[in-house]
């Protein structure tokens, strides 16, 4: 048993942890509900708001070799924020993902930059027949100035300053442990590994 209850009227029901039953079912709610992931001012800058799900980016100098990241999402700050979601059950959480995290961070500057950024999200709001300063302020009602936000969504990927969040339903401590190295000797970048449960 959990510890965790649902009310139900005068009853109480136990809630027991299942594990999701794919991938994509816990990257469909983290793009619906990015606040499981950035619950107000203490989850890493407010909240957080989707640019892309697959966001391609070439790989290396030749530029033959792609990859997806799972999310892309940008802080109030313009930090862009990079998010890999594995199930637990799946090996490569522990440690091809971070070599796969580091290699999107170390290429994301010069693939994508502001303004692909700003078009990606743009597409979006398409999608939903939404007006994207709109849907930005909406999102973000305490920025200054809309029209200046994708400039420091620019200059912080420039300065390499990012949000690198590794999502699962249970983290195992390998992970656990390579995030808390990598958040001693990074000065810019910040490292983030978040647990969603599903009952």
């Amino acid at each position: 048993m959990s510890g965790i209850f649902l009310r139900r009227g005068d009853e109480l029901v136990a809630m027991v942890e299942v594990p999701y039953e794919a991938e994509s079912v816990l990257q469909e709610l983290l793009a619906r509900y990015p606040a499981l992931l950035a619950a107000g001012e203490d989850g890493g800058g407010g909240p957080w708001l989707l640019v892309r799900r697959e966001a391609g980016l070439s790989l290396g100098d030749d530029a033959t070799t792609h990859g997806y990241l799972d999310h892309l999402f940008v802080d109030p700050s313009g930090v862009p924020t990079l998010v890999e979601v594995k199930r637990s059950s799946d090996t490569r959480i522990r440690r091809e993902v971070v070599g796969q995290m580091l290699d999107y961070a170390a290429n994301s500057a010069a693939r994508w930059g502001g303004d692909v950024m700003q078009r990606w999200f743009e597409e979006i709001c398409a999608q939903r027949s939404e007006d994207p300063e709109k849907a930005l302020l909406d999102a973000f009602p305490n920025l200054d100035n809309p029209s200046t936000f994708w400039d420091q969504v620019r200059t912080n990927l420039v300065a390499e300053r990012l949000r690198l969040v590794f999502v699962a339903d249970s983290v195992p401590s390998e992970l656990r442990r390579i995030v808390e190295f990598l958040n001693g000797q990074m000065t810019q970048t910040e490292v983030l590994a978040i647990e969603v449960k599903q009952y």
